[in-house]
């Protein structure tokens, strides 16, 4: 999972995230961003599903139907986008379809996904499955899941109620029409990264008084001819014979080994105007050739002869002194080897709030339905890991608060038990909190070491029984989480 990265002062950096030409629903650009700032790579892999199906409807007068499968995706402002048809299968009420659609999987956004089965009628059996007409098919019936739902199974399949709604406008009901079985593979592709040590030697000089200061820049080619950056080196200053740190290139990210990349090499100015020294195109295969006959490649450089470009080369070479290809493990194996992923949540119940009675606090609760903040990032977050929870029954507390006859506490159960934390789904947790509201005295002040020190606890009684178990804490507040002087170091207690 990944790209490939480093920055100008010599850290890690990205230029650009991976891309695919398979859908990749609504990306969280934030969460995207934060992961690579902090050099994670996002939490994505390409997966490929595939379909069958039992107890069909037999729609066909004198055989039985015809069936195909078409993907959309629903979009978070509630487009439906068609993005992938099957082949016809004839004759057939369990068919198994042969095409197979690949898809983004991406951790931090919920992938919905909608299918509908058609039985194709027999006058259009000869006509291409892209330009056939849906209104003209008969529909099977129609199921809907998350990708996240599927990625989370033990063994990444998920059979559902095909269901046909009655066509009549003013009817509600719905018949079941057999069942269509998901099945998702991640792709190899996702778990092979190559890791690259580039070199080159006898650069030419781009600045006045000194030696160049040189940086690489590997982009893919795309069918339309656009290159497309994918990562970039550190510059190393002052130096005509660079080697530059690792690089670390995903085999999806480009699109296989055999894909062209043009490595340009740049020199460094501090107005942004770099200037191209000299550049190659080479593929992930004829680097790894490179590296094994041990040969250079001459830098070529496009100079204007006439009212044309031709490519002028250079006696500057790229080297390749490492290329090995791994298989690292991804966020999917590990939940296919068991692991969950847990989430609990605490909120803060602080004065700095505002009264909850009032339109302009944070914990209004308005009678309208629409919700406040702590709701919005409590459903916003909780909606993603929910369906990495088996039992699906979180943590929850309160801190900063003065509950009815008590003085302040900050860790207190937001369910209002005094023997256990847990509520029950996202919905419980909106409950637990509402209910609260009307049960505590906002007060303060803001200290978040009790309810890290009670996370912390739950996690290491998770971890002493062996369960393959991770937990997120997620600390909504006012204040900022960096302001540590809120609680002395000695209360903190993490594992």
């Amino acid at each position: 999972m990944g790209n490939c990265c480093s920055d100008v002062g010599g850290g890690m950096a990205a230029v650009s995230g991976a891309t695919s030409s398979a859908a990749t629903g609504n990306q969280n650009d934030a969460v995207d961003m934060y992961l690579r700032s902090h050099g994670i790579h996002g939490l994505f892999s390409q997966i490929e599903l595939s379909f069958s199906a039992t107890s069909l409807r037999d729609r066909d007068v004198f055989s039985k139907s015809d069936p195909m499968v078409v993907v959309y995706i629903k979009e978070r402002d509630g487009a439906i986008n068609e993005v992938f048809r099957t082949e016809v299968v004839l004759n057939s009420s369990t068919p198994t379809w042969i095409a197979k659609y690949t898809i983004t999987y991406h951790f931090e956004v919920v992938q919905n996904l909608l299918f509908k089965v058609f039985d194709v009628d027999t006058q259009y059996h000869n006509v291409e499955v892209k330009m056939l007409k849906l209104e003209e098919q008969q529909s099977l019936g129609e199921a809907c899941c998350t990708l996240s739902e599927l990625v989370t199974k033990p063994n990444r399949s998920l059979t559902l109620d095909l269901i046909r709604r009655e066509e009549s406008v003013s009817s509600t009901h719905s018949q079941h029409c057999g069942k269509l079985t998901v099945h998702a593979e991640e792709c190899f592709s996702s778990k092979s990264t190559a890791d690259i040590i580039l070199r080159c030697i006898d650069l030419e000089s781009k600045d006045l008084f000194s030696k160049s200061d040189p940086f690489l820049v590997i982009s893919k080619l795309v069918e339309s001819g656009i290159s497309i950056p994918v990562c970039k080196t550190e510059v190393l200053k002052n130096d005509h014979n660079p080697t530059w740190k690792p690089v670390f290139l995903n085999i999806q990210q480009v699109g296989s080994k055999d894909s062209p990349l043009v490595i340009e090499c740049f020199n460094f100015n501090s107005n942004g105007k770099h200037d191209l020294i000299g550049k190659v195109q080479k593929s992930l295969a004829d680097l790894e050739k490179l590296h094994l006959g041990r040969e250079g490649e001459n830098l070529y450089l496009p100079t204007l002869v006439g009212h044309n470009y031709e490519n002028k080369i250079l006696n500057s070479k790229l080297l390749v002194d490492k290329f090995s290809e791994t298989v690292q493990h991804t966020f999917l194996d590990y939940l296919a080897g068991g692991f969950e992923l847990n989430f609990m949540v605490a909120i803060d119940f602080t004065a700095s709030n505002g009264n909850p009675r009032l339109p302009d606090s944070l914990h209004y609760i308005d009678p309208s339905g629409r919700l406040n903040a702590y709701q919005k990032a409590i459903y916003e977050v909780g909606k993603v890991l929910q369906f990495y929870d088996a039992d699906k029954r979180y943590p929850a507390w309160g801190f900063g608060a003065r509950p009815i006859d008590g003085p302040v506490s900050h860790c207190f159960n937001l369910n209002g038990s005094s023997n256990y934390c847990e509520v029950q789904g996202i919905q419980g947790i909106m409950m637990a909190y509402t209910s609260a509201l009307f049960n505590v005295s906002l007060a303060g002040p803001t200290l978040f070491g009790h309810v890290i020190n009670r996370a912390s606890v739950v996690a290491c009684d998770s971890l002493s029984t062996g369960a393959k178990k991770y937990f997120a804490l997620l600390i909504i507040t006012v204040r900022s989480i960096k302001e540590t002087d809120c609680f002395p170091s000695s209360q903190l207690k993490l594992i």
